[in-house]
């Protein structure tokens, strides 16, 4: 009797290998990305520019995902230290009252996805990669209870000049891997180095990721002009006074009537 059960357990637990060995499993996705261009050039006629960013999802196995997940994309500029001014009214008239120095502001900020990250991942993952504009680390010298004032007051004043970006349908996929977006540049975006991030997630995980550096330089007479801001800012702020003066002494003698 005891001998049937065993013969019975052990082919039970052989059927079980043999229906969990026939399942197919599930093929972790990869991305395959690039940018129709590493460098953008900025010139005295600079009036922005659009970039294309481009990709495929294959599975590991290197054949076409059963189901090619969702992509978001981040484009993240040059960082530096912002101080904001808080005014208030004092006595009928508005004054700078408090400044706090927010430290690493990314001064450009672009995201696009092909839906609602909201819908993509969870909040804690997309905190954690730092997805959205309103969830940077912008972190202050000091600490005051009303700091979150500080950081919305920052990324109002990115969004209200085109810095700060979210378009959360504008990665398109054509057929059953292939995505594209465009990302777009002001006119008054900083020069500097940038990252390109491109995030592959598939049931609310992520499943892959890749990065690609960007540059945007000043070329010409531009250039030379922001080099020597940069290097001796006092000699050009001397250089830009006599300048005005020059110009306007000019103006006055071309039109002056006699």
């Amino acid at each position: 009797m005891m001998g049937n059960r065993s013969v019975s357990g052990l082919f039970a637990i052989a059927l079980f290998c043999l229906v969990v060995a026939a399942q197919p499993s599930r093929a972790d996705n990869t991305l395959v990305t690039d940018i129709s261009s590493h460098l953008i050039s900025v010139t005295s006629d600079f009036t922005g520019t659009d970039l294309l960013l481009f990709g495929t999802v294959t599975s590991s196995e290197g054949s076409l995902p059963a189901d090619k997940g969702d992509i978001i994309v981040v484009v993240r500029g040059p960082k530096k230290n912002v101080t904001v001014r808080k005014k208030e009214r004092v006595a009928g008239i508005w004054v700078n009252t408090r400044a706090i120095e927010i430290a690493k502001v990314p001064g450009f900020y672009a995201v696009a996805s092909n839906r609602p990250v909201t819908d993509i991942s969870s909040t804690g993952t997309l905190e954690r990669l730092k997805i959205g504009q309103h969830r940077l680390s912008l972190s202050a010298k000091t600490t005051p209870l009303d700091v979150q004032d500080f950081r919305q007051a920052i990324v109002r004043q990115q969004e209200e000049v085109q810095l700060y970006t979210s378009n959360q349908s504008a990665v398109y996929f054509l057929g059953t891997s292939l995505f594209r977006t465009s990302i777009h540049f002001p006119a008054n975006v900083p020069v500097g180095n940038y990252v390109a991030e491109v995030y592959l997630f598939q049931d609310g995980e992520l499943v892959s990721a890749q990065t690609s550096p960007l540059f945007i330089k000043k070329f010409g007479i531009g250039r030379r002009i922001f080099d020597f801001a940069q290097s001796y800012p006092t000699l050009h702020g001397i250089a830009a006074i006599i300048f005005a003066l020059i110009a306007g002494w000019i103006a006055s003698a071309l039109f002056r009537k006699d």
